[in-house]
């Protein structure tokens, strides 16, 4: 009787599974992204694809080259076509209207790494813990700064960046770094140079360090004007820089200094980005952020697989935000259910955490590991 009732759950199961498939089998998932200057974006729409057809589903990924026309064409694109689910990773808030049409369809919205801002038309929001993300950036700073040994009499000088002041995470990034880089600030054994909002709740001068659209260029000028101005008659000791791709347009502005051919400053980042692994390698940016996105676009198609079937939210590696972190899902109208995945710092000291996670290729890893 009993290998009789096992038999018949496996077969139950089997079911299921083939029930499951079949649902999702030529259910379309549309994956919009919001460029291709950042790498990681091209890297993330590439997992999000494969994740999906993993599950049975069909998937098209968009790129909308930082213009929200382009991606709410693409949106619109995905609906006509008949997409049961979105996965976007928004540019700003002008995306609101087509996802407010996607809510009149009973479309399943996943925003994927960035709130959504200014809607009420979706429940999900995936993404990893970024004001973590900015805390550990800090972290960075003040130990290669030794600012524990740090005195006023000695200080350390730092320049700080943000980034786009269209992402929301941009934010909390700065907020995280903030939270223990002003310990330091308050105590005098670190200067700030340049505009210092305390946090991003000072509007005005957080607009005179952010970084529009993440665009490496428009910190590279930044960081030129500031070498030849506010920073002529100091040695930067640290620059806050929130992503790689800004991190290593500020290097590149340092080195062409003379002041900071012998040493530059710690400067942090965010991505672990195969170009910024080889700069940490090589002793010129400090740290990185490591945030596994391919677990972030397994868990993101994982999440909008459970929402299509009516099933629980269980997403493995996350965590439902709650307490003070539940803001993080806080579009302006409405918080939805925000799930965190965990980043981690990456120094020269443990380069082989990306590597070992698989993030890049055969070759780039090889490159690093000689």
């Amino acid at each position: 009787m009993k290998k009789i009732i096992a038999t018949l759950l496996v077969l139950l199961a089997a079911t299921t599974l083939v029930v499951g498939c079949k649902k999702a089998r030529g259910t379309l998932i549309g994956i919009a992204m919001p460029e291709t200057h950042v790498l990681r974006w091209v890297k993330d729409g590439n997992s999000l694809k494969a994740e999906a057809e993993k599950l049975g589903y069909r998937a098209e990924a968009q790129y909308g080259d930082a213009n929200q026309a382009t991606q709410n064409q693409q949106i619109q694109s995905f609906l006509t076509q008949g997409a049961k689910a979105l996965v976007v990773g928004c540019i700003n808030d002008g995306v609101s209207s087509v996802i407010a049409e996607a809510g009149r369809d009973k479309v399943v919205v996943v925003a994927y790494d960035r709130i959504i801002p200014n809607s009420a038309d979706y429940d999900y929001f995936i993404t990893f813990n970024n004001f973590k993300v900015g805390v550990l950036q800090a972290e960075s700073i003040v130990n290669g700064l030794n600012l524990a040994e740090a005195t006023t009499s000695a200080p350390k000088y730092i320049t700080l960046f943000a980034g786009s002041p269209t992402d929301g995470n941009a934010f909390f990034f700065f907020d995280g770094a903030m939270s223990v880089l002003n310990t330091y600030i308050d105590k005098g054994v670190l200067k700030v140079v340049g505009p210092y909002p305390k946090t991003s709740a000072d509007t005005a001068n957080f607009q005179r360090i952010a970084t529009e659209n993440w665009q490496a260029p428009i910190a590279k000028t930044r960081m030129e004007n500031l070498l030849n101005n506010d920073a002529r008659n100091v040695t930067l000791d640290a620059v806050l820089a929130p992503n790689d791709t800004l991190g290593r347009a500020i290097i590149e502005a340092c080195k062409a200094d003379a002041k900071y051919r012998g040493k530059l400053p710690v400067v942090s980042g965010q991505d672990a980005e195969f170009d910024s692994a080889m700069s940490i390698k090589n002793g010129e940016q400090y740290s990185t952020v490591f945030k596994d996105t391919a677990k972030l676009a397994e868990a993101a198609i994982l999440l909008a697989d459970q929402a299509l079937k009516g099933q629980a939210i269980n997403i493995p590696g996350a965590v439902l935000a709650s307490g003070d972190l539940a803001k993080i899902g806080d579009t302006g109208k409405k918080v939805v259910k925000t799930y965190l995945l965990d980043p981690i710092l990456v120094t020269k000291d443990n380069l082989n955490v990306p590597i070992d996670a698989g993030f890049y290729d055969r070759t780039e890893a090889v490159k690093l590991q000689n």
